[in-house]
């Protein structure tokens, strides 16, 4: 039987917002999941990025929620990141809104993916980020 609604949650990983400095980080925490699946929603750019005025969508992990690693290459799928976390970096055009997805299949507790805004942003972008999480010992009540 095919049942991915039954075996998933899903959680804010960033905030639906007009953004245009750094939000306040989210903490996912993967007590009683055996998995992770991030799906980045960015719209078109509020400025045209560059490799001054950027956002580097960074990913970080942690054991005890208060001291937060960069996670591991080998521990992201479906994204190669970069020094610091980097699993997403806006440093050209952004002309539409696009969807990008990536896996984090470490062995950590806790999880936020921040936007790092570098430069000035005068006029804020369109960003959200949802973490689903995989609970397959877990079964997961309905979210409506």
């Amino acid at each position: 039987m095919k049942d991915f609604h039954s075996n998933m949650k899903a959680v804010v990983a960033i905030a639906a917002a007009a953004l245009d400095a750094d939000p306040t980080a989210v903490t996912i925490d993967l007590k009683g999941y055996d998995g992770a699946e991030f799906v980045l929603e960015i719209g078109a750019g509020g400025i045209t990025f560059d490799a001054t005025n950027k956002i580097e969508y960074k990913l970080t992990e942690s054991d005890d929620d208060s001291t937060y690693t960069a996670v591991a290459d080998a521990d992201v799928l479906g994204a190669s990141v970069a020094t610091g976390g980097i699993v997403k970096s806006l440093v050209a055009a952004h002309a539409a809104a696009a969807v990008y997805r990536f896996g984090y299949r470490g062995s950590k507790r806790y999880l936020q993916l921040v936007p790092d805004f570098s430069g000035t942003h005068g006029t804020a972008t369109p960003m959200a980020a949802v973490a689903l999480l995989r609970g397959t010992d877990n079964p997961q009540a309905d979210q409506i």
